[in-house]
């Protein structure tokens, strides 16, 4: 990879040199959903929402649109970009109308958009580059001055990321403090509340699945994807079989009842 050399465009240059269109569209956009939690003639569903209650449409939204992407559809993807989108807009707008008047989506594309640039010194700042282990190392960095107040290297890892992702997130924070992997029966003593909650056997198993886990990350397997994978082909032959099954059913018995012999 050759390096960058020199200040990149601003952020303000770099927006204005994409998608000339997108601004008005996005506008336009947020002016739709305006309308929708307008007090006169608005939506009373859209109006009563919070970002609470929107929590399951966001993770829905989201998901669509990793399926459309790893379906490799075009259509869908963009389809889908836009329903998460919507997500964005309207949770912004919630929160602009909240009594505390948090923030608005102004608020999100500039703390995003400063965020992005601070994180890219190699090209919106004076920093040079050889390869992407410098690019890694400069991006880590900014990142690690934003968020001085963490106390732990595992700080800011989901809880609620799903568990194969979260597994192998931790275990790239774990790698990069140069700590040594533990084993699983290391894990023991501190699952003895856990235990106490739930059954030891499956504990045991969530334990034996974790080895696989690791074993996967070491391959440089995503594992949350290829157990999505797995899933899909397996959804896809029961479906085959199902229509198969349907078809043997629906089809006309050629040569009449059992046992009976064409005249």
């Amino acid at each position: 990879m050759s390096a960058c050399h020199g200040r990149g465009p601003s952020g303000q240059e770099a927006r204005d040199g994409l998608e000339p269109g997108a601004g008005a569209a996005l506008d336009e956009l947020v002016r739709v959903v305006d309308a929708l939690l307008a007090d006169e003639g608005g939506c009373a569903w859209n109006r009563a929402q919070t970002a609470e209650s929107l929590v399951a449409y966001l993770i829905e939204e989201t998901s669509e649109l990793v399926e459309a992407i790893e379906d490799g559809a075009p259509g869908d993807v963009r389809e889908e970009l836009g329903d998460v989108l919507y997500q964005v807009v309207l949770h912004s707008a919630l929160a602009a109308r909240a009594s505390s008047g948090s923030f608005d989506l102004g608020d999100v594309v500039r703390d995003v958009t400063d965020k992005t640039v601070r994180r890219h010194p190699h090209v919106f700042g004076a920093d040079q580059t050889a390869d992407l282990d410098d690019i890694v190392r400069l991006y880590s960095a900014a990142k690690a001055r934003e968020k001085v107040g963490r106390t732990s290297a595992y700080d800011g890892v989901p809880a609620g990321q799903p568990a194969l992702a979260r597994a192998q997130k931790i275990d790239s924070k774990r790698a990069a403090t140069g700590t040594a992997r533990p084993s699983s029966s290391q894990g023991q003593g501190a699952a003895s509340q856990a235990e106490q909650s739930a059954s030891a056997i499956e504990l045991e198993w969530g334990r034996a699945l974790l080895v696989q886990v690791d074993e996967a990350t070491d391959r440089g397997i995503d594992a949350e994807r290829a157990l999505r994978a797995a899933v899909r082909e397996r959804e896809a032959v029961l479906r085959r079989d199902e229509a198969d099954a349907t078809n043997q059913a629906s089809a006309p018995h050629r040569h009449g009842p059992t046992g009976a012999t064409p005249t």
